[in-house]
């Protein structure tokens, strides 16, 4: 049996944890520089706030609703969802970490006699011990327990939060129910052509009529999960690892750019940021990737998109390698384009060996002072403080040049933000 795990609004329960007087009353988070709508409370979601809506279309509305409004906060969502994983782990020690607010559990070889009560038991130890809501799905595949969890959010007064597919008839229903475009693994693009050959349930999709459909469409990925809202588990929980398979670094502007000194100080930051995460988790890349990208609605262009990618002859994780690439890809880029305004730009880094794997070149290779040099730099920065030192080519007082003018306090994470408590 599989259970799948998802915090409720998680973003906007995060803020309330430490904020209780937004309890019950509607709240959104914001992106990066505040400029839409990534997360919505339920009680924002009756009010029709839509998702990804951009800030400045619904201010007044948000001022007229009386919504509380916050800038996105990750270093408090990351530790509160770490939070929430180490309470689920203590259910079972078969636990996959799907995102920040999801993961999917197994209970194979585990004496559970009554799921729905141990579902209950997850949702209040949670609850009590982190402050985040959550609903609980359990099934015999991973799938179902997707489209478990969707009903047990749905239906809370009726479930409790929890819901068990344990027989073929609550199977059949819940996939009668679930929408086709709600179906874990099936895009809007699916979706779409799905809804052309009258396929508008995830029950309709398991009908043995449209399996040459998915295999040809769809390939091995769609009989998978096939098979899987059919009951037949073929899906297993992947292991955890903290070794990402390409970091990105990307941020947008407060205000468009076109200055070619002002974009190379944001590329040489995001690239050494990139760097500095590649020699945290011990890992070196092949190949860097730079991205500029045009508001598309404030400027009318034929072209909205810029990107550029290097595969270097040798694996670094350094710092001075990797924005000297990402600067003269920069220059290509901007060649020809002087008068555009960015919006975006970003730094991505690909195609990863571990550090102590890496190969020596015979012809060409990186220059061996630069590891010393970076091991120097992670060591003063980890002794003094958060990026004192950096390249002469960056900015030395400005970190991300992000607009958060909701932003709350990094409770959980920042001493000098713990929480007060004034005792009369």
């Amino acid at each position: 049996m599989y259970a799948l795990v998802d915090c409720n609004n998680f973003y906007a329960s995060c803020e309330r944890v430490f904020q209780p007087q937004f309890i019950g009353k509607p709240v959104v988070v914001l992106s990066n520089n505040d400029g839409c709508v990534i997360a919505r409370s339920a009680e924002a979601k009756v009010l029709g706030i839509p998702m990804g809506a951009p800030e400045f279309q619904i201010r007044e509305l948000l001022k007229q609703k009386n919504v509380a409004v916050f800038s996105s906060n990750y270093a408090l969502y990351g530790d509160l969802s770490n939070r929430v994983m180490a309470v689920l782990g203590h259910f079972s020690p078969n636990l996959e970490i799907y995102s920040i607010d999801e993961a999917f559990l197994n209970f194979d070889g585990m004496a559970v006699s009554d799921y729905h009560n141990y579902g209950v038991q997850m949702k209040t130890k949670v609850q009590k011990w982190v402050g985040i809501p959550v609903c609980v799905g359990f099934a015999p595949t991973k799938a179902l327990s997707k489209v478990a969890n969707k009903i047990a959010k749905k239906f809370q007064d009726r479930t409790q939060g929890v819901y068990v597919i344990d027989t073929e008839e609550k199977r059949i229903k819940a996939l009668k129910w679930t929408q086709i475009e709600d179906v874990w693994g099936i895009g809007r693009r699916y979706a779409k052509k799905a809804k052309l050959r009258n396929i508008n349930t995830a029950y309709d999709f398991v009908q043995p009529k449209h399996e040459g459909w998915i295999r040809r469409e769809m390939g091995v990925v769609g009989l998978r999960l096939k098979y899987e809202l059919e009951g037949q588990s073929v899906l297993d929980l992947e292991p955890f690892s903290e070794q990402k398979k390409s970091i990105a670094t990307t941020r947008s502007f407060p205000k468009q750019i076109a200055d070619y000194d002002l974009l190379r100080e944001r590329v040489t930051t995001f690239a050494a940021v990139c760097a500095e995460k590649l020699r945290k988790q011990k890992s070196c890349c092949h190949t860097i990737i730079v991205l500029l990208v045009v508001d598309r609605h404030s400027v009318q262009a034929s072209k909205y998109y810029y990107t550029m990618a290097v595969t270097l002859p040798f694996a670094t994780h350094s710092t001075l390698t990797i924005s000297n690439t990402a600067v003269e890809m920069l220059q290509q880029l901007y060649k020809g384009n002087e008068n555009t305004k960015f919006k975006k730009a970003g730094v991505v880094v690909t195609s990863f060996i571990p550090e102590d794997r890496k190969q020596l070149q015979l012809f060409e290779e990186e220059n061996p002072k630069h590891l010393a040099l970076m091991k120097a730099m992670d060591y003063l920065n980890q002794k003094i403080g958060f990026k004192k030192v950096k390249l002469a080519s960056q900015n030395l007082s400005l970190t991300w040049n992000m607009r958060q003018n909701h932003l709350s306090k990094k409770y959980t994470t920042n001493f000098n933000d713990l929480l007060e408590i004034k005792c009369l």
